[in-house]
């Protein structure tokens, strides 16, 4: 998600109509800056670690398992660590909370580049799983041919690879908080695109996919306990999708909503709800953790190596830092990640 920053006071204060009320004044000034430090410094300090412990995790898994669909997790947890570190730490802590603004304009437009980047890597690994388990579910031989590691790499290599590419146009993105003008033709059509391709097309290609499995589960001749397993599967792909389509909405309708409105510096209403939508739709970057802890007892279990490992009380008077009955269940993939048995 791109964090939209004033990278000025004095224009995040302008206004048309003269000076604002204080009691707005005040409030606008909590709200725009104190309690998203606040969030933001929490859910950095919190979403850090944990995905840093689910990258660990994940590799491990991707190890041993020789999966497919581990690196494509894997290759989202990666995105969100730099989702956080470039956005919430470069983007809005060091320049708002540490710098006060005072950066250049060629590090603040170098840095948006990077944020999209960052968020284009994010969506778009997401989809490469979607799609990765659409086929795994409704052409499961087609998936034991096509599916291997070492393609998979390649693949998630060459989606980083775009979306840094897909990136460098947003150094021209015109600044939504520091908008003193109308939007111009390149803004306009710099924002569609944006909207699009974070927003619109990956949840049309969500719903198309998951519509497709869910009437192939549904009419399909297939075993009662293998029908439940797989309808774990598909609802837990499900909830992943509707999260992020639920978390992102707010922010789209905010940045359509500039693009007919004009200007933001004159409505202090609409920088709180910039804020606001910015803060739910970072949400997005920690809450995979919580889903694969819920469904998976292997990917808990495999968690419990990785603190157990790094804790001194598990290695101490010669201890196992893990316990080694574990190696076996930890060989089982993630329920989310199960294949299709023939």
């Amino acid at each position: 998600m791109m964090i939209l920053l004033p990278n000025s006071t004095d224009g995040a204060r302008a206004s048309g109509t003269g000076a604002e009320p204080l009691e707005w004044e005040e409030r606008s000034l909590c709200v725009e800056r104190i309690i998203p430090v606040i969030y933001y410094s929490v859910l950095l300090g919190l979403g850090l670690p944990v995905n840093i412990l689910t990258a660990v995790a994940l590799s491990r898994l991707a190890a041993r398992t020789k999966k497919s669909s581990y690196w494509y997790l894997l290759a989202l947890t990666a995105s969100d660590i730099l989702t956080q570190v470039i956005i919430v730490f470069m983007g809005f802590l060091l320049q708002m909370a540490i710098l006060a603004h005072d950066v250049p304009h060629a590090f603040l437009h170098a840095v948006n580049v990077l944020e999209f980047a960052a968020n284009h890597a994010s969506i778009w690994v997401t989809v490469l799983l979607t799609a990765d388990r659409y086929v795994a579910l409704c052409h499961p031989l087609r998936y034991r041919l096509l599916s291997y590691p070492a393609r998979t790499r390649k693949i998630i290599a060459a989606v980083f690879g775009t979306a840094l590419a897909t990136g460098i146009p947003f150094y021209w993105w015109l600044d939504i908080w520091h908008d003193s003008q109308p939007p111009t033709t390149v803004d306009k059509v710099l924002k569609w695109v944006h909207c699009f391709t974070m927003y619109f097309i990956p949840c049309s290609i969500f719903l198309a996919t998951n519509s497709v499995v869910v009437c192939k589960l549904k009419w399909g001749k297939r075993v009662d306990g293998h029908r439940r397993r797989v309808g774990k599967t598909i609802a837990t792909l499900m909830a992943v999708t509707a999260v992020f389509t639920v978390l992102w909405a707010p922010r789209t309708f905010v940045i359509l909503f500039h693009l007919y409105t004009g200007t933001t510096n004159k409505d202090r209403r609409l920088h709180v709800a910039l804020n606001l939508a910015n803060m739910i739709a970072m949400l997005n970057t920690t809450v995979n953790f919580f889903f694969y802890c819920f469904v998976s007892k292997t990917f808990r279990r495999t968690a419990g190596e990785v603190i157990r490992s790094c804790s001194p009380f598990c290695t101490r008077q010669g201890q196992p830092p893990a316990n080694r009955g574990c190696l076996h269940s930890a060989l089982k993939p993630l329920r989310l990640l199960e294949n299709v048995s023939l």
